[in-house]
């Protein structure tokens, strides 16, 4: 095992609730594994990228993509000599709270519980970890380590960052997080960006003619082109995928050496009172944000798309709005919050509990009307 930096996570503030230390392995390990034996990480699979989840197996989910986030983060975390389990756990736990549906199913469910406090999947996914697990007969939860949920919370508000207590205070005295958590979130935008790029082109929503106006990938299309003439297009879109994430991956490290060298961190808590240093440079991250922008408009709203959209934003809706009116729709363990906020947020962590069928079929079970046979 490679020795960690000075300023890598190598001991943990603690768990909310005291435990034995684990034998064998450490903290963190320990973390990563309650991650992915929990009922939330197997949900995932069943969780959208883009494409709802019945329209194609090949597409893939939000368990593929966390798998593939952890995969990049702990490549980085190991050439930078950080915290290689703690970069893995909070890529695999960093989609938890994630809703069905993608992006569309969190911007109906921020609608939905906009007079309840709003939804936001970072803070759900905190949520997940810290209470909606149901695995322990000690807590509630999967205990993880300060560093690791800290991790999970990439965004927060300064109203929901004053309710989180020491989670929160970095966001309220503007400091930054562990090089390992920096690590995750970006790993995190080199996955979905490039990753995007396959299943759209596996869709057929773009063609590698509209990509090749991109530069970042036009780039790497043309070497592949001119190396492997002749080869079958979707050989030839793995090769030009695959570099694109190595040019983000080398431009990350080479830029995040350069910053950690001039910043000169001794400790953890240097990191903290630092800016960012895991960074592209501004080069590649134009390269990287004209990449994104062409998604947006090319891919994301493309019609097909934004029609799955809909008709998701309109399941939630419509979900939400029926055990709003009426809890006894509910199953049991989520009829018994008091108050009209409480209710509100037991029904949104129903919901967002929920995988893309699921949400489909429980809609299907409240709204449709089956054809009731008549004996003559």
């Amino acid at each position: 095992m490679i020795e960690c930096a000075a300023y890598a996570v190598t001991q943990t503030r603690g768990r909310k609730y005291l435990e034995a230390s684990p034998a064998g392995r450490s903290e963190f390990q320990r973390d990563r594994d309650r991650i992915i034996h929990s009922g939330a990480f197997r949900r995932l699979e069943y969780k959208t990228q883009v494409f709802v989840n019945h329209e194609g197996d090949l597409f893939r989910t939000r368990l593929t993509h966390s798998i593939e986030v952890a995969q990049i983060a702990r490549s980085i975390a190991r050439r930078l000599h950080l915290n290689e389990d703690l970069a893995e756990a909070i890529s695999l736990a960093h989609d938890l709270g994630h809703t069905p549906f993608g992006h569309a199913g969190q911007d109906a469910l921020n609608a939905c519980m906009k007079d309840y406090g709003g939804f936001e999947h970072n803070l759900q996914s905190l949520r997940v970890v810290e209470l909606l697990e149901e695995r322990y007969a000690a807590f509630d939860g999967l205990n993880l380590c300060f560093e690791t949920r800290e991790g999970i919370l990439k965004h927060c508000s300064a109203a929901n960052a004053a309710n989180l207590g020491e989670l929160g205070e970095r966001f309220l005295q503007g400091r930054s997080p562990s090089l390992e958590a920096q690590i995750a979130n970006l790993a995190d935008a080199i996955a979905y960006n490039n990753h995007d790029v396959d299943d759209g082109l596996r869709s057929g929503l773009i063609t590698l003619e509209q990509l090749s106006k991109v530069p970042l990938v036009d780039l790497h299309l043309q070497e592949v082109n001119k190396i492997y003439p002749g080869l079958p297009e979707r050989r030839a879109v793995h090769e030009t995928v695959r570099r694109m994430i190595n040019t983000l991956v080398t431009d990350l490290l080479r830029q995040s050496e350069s910053n950690i060298a001039k910043q000169n961190p001794a400790s953890v808590e240097d990191v903290r009172k630092a800016p960012k240093l895991i960074l592209f440079s501004a080069e590649v991250n134009e390269l990287q944000r004209e990449l994104k922008k062409f998604l947006l408009d090319n891919l994301y709203r493309h019609y097909r798309v934004m029609r799955m959209s809909a008709k998701a934003q309109r399941i939630i809706h419509d979900l939400f709005g029926a055990f709003i009116d009426d809890r006894r729709l509910l199953p049991p363990q989520f009829q018994s919050s008091e108050g009209a906020s409480e209710h509100a947020r037991t029904v949104a962590d129903y919901i967002a509990g929920m995988t893309d069928r699921y949400a489909i079929r429980e809609h299907r079970r409240i709204f449709a009307v089956e054809e009731i046979p008549v004996s003559l």
